[in-house]
């Protein structure tokens, strides 16, 4: 998932998408040990974007918390 389209969604649906990335995560490192994947590095490029998700909520909330404090 590209950066401009994470920036463009609400919280709630970054926390809802971040729940659901992180159970198709769970799901292919399950299966890759099962019956190894024909591409392997899908499991790293959605480790990547399960962290450009927790990257984008951790910045909305600094800058919250930043705006509250002044």
């Amino acid at each position: 998932m590209k950066n401009n389209v994470i920036k463009e969604l609400s919280d709630a649906e970054l926390q809802e998408r971040l729940t659901v990335e992180k159970l198709q995560l769970n799901k292919m490192k399950i299966n890759h040990a099962v019956t190894p994947l024909e591409n392997p590095n899908v499991i790293k490029e959605s480790r990547r974007g399960i962290a450009r998700i927790m990257t984008e909520l951790r910045n909305r909330d600094i800058k919250s918390n930043s705006v509250d404090n002044k």
